[in-house]
């Protein structure tokens, strides 16, 4: 098991196509501390580098969410990504 799982559960009852969380938030849902990288943009961006698997970056794909870094560096925006067809 991933320590995002969690979060990917959670993405995916969500009935909201968009949303945003605080670092908070999520440290609750995954029931442990993001790491300091969670800070930066990077960390969090979907479409960036999608050779380099991440986690944190799978969990929210799966659950067929886009996430982007908020610019106060606390907090997420998750998007739901259109249906593919």
């Amino acid at each position: 098991m991933n320590v995002y799982d969690p979060l990917r559960d959670y993405l995916k009852a969500q009935t909201l196509s968009e949303f945003v969380l605080s670092f908070e938030q999520i440290e609750q849902i995954i029931d442990a501390a993001l790491p300091r990288a969670a800070q930066r943009a990077s960390w969090w961006e979907t479409l960036r580098s999608p050779q380099e698997k991440m986690p944190q970056r799978e969990a929210c794909l799966e659950a067929g969410y886009l996430a982007t870094r908020q610019a106060d560096a606390k907090s997420v925006k998750f998007k739901r990504m259109p249906a593919r067809r």
